[in-house]
């Protein structure tokens, strides 16, 4: 992780730079404004790395004799038959659509989005999957 806070510092660095030349160049609010909120993010995060890297052991990404094998494992959970995500995605479709077409299409989106969220939400929590 130390490497990688280093590197959002010095994203940050660079950002800072672009957005005070950019900002007194081009004396425009907008792209001045998103280039120091890019900065703010990116120091966030590169403290934050920074921060939980001196907290954890060293990972194989800071050993420079680390081989890919080194980081193998157990990445998590993930659910290899989920349908809720498509429901989602189809929800935020319609959703994105009432933007273009009409706002009365949110009524279709939300219950769809909503029920999809219970679903994947609670989707362990009924039928032959169910925790004990």
């Amino acid at each position: 992780m130390k490497i990688q806070g280093k590197m959002f510092v010095w994203l940050s660095a660079f950002l800072l730079v672009v957005a005070i030349v950019y900002g007194v160049w081009s004396k425009e609010p907008a792209g001045t404004t998103a280039l120091f909120l890019a900065f703010g993010l990116s120091i966030m995060v590169g403290f934050y790395l920074g921060f939980t890297a001196r907290r954890v052991d060293v990972g194989p990404q800071d050993n420079k004799e680390a081989d890919v094998a080194d980081d193998a494992g157990e990445l998590g959970f993930f659910s290899p038959h989920s349908w809720q995500p498509l429901g989602l995605g189809l929800g935020g479709a319609v959703a994105f659509l009432s933007v273009a077409v009409g706002w009365w299409l949110m009524y279709f989106a939300a219950p769809l989005i909503l029920l999809s969220i219970w679903g994947w939400v609670f989707e362990y929590y009924r039928g032959e999957n169910r925790t004990q």
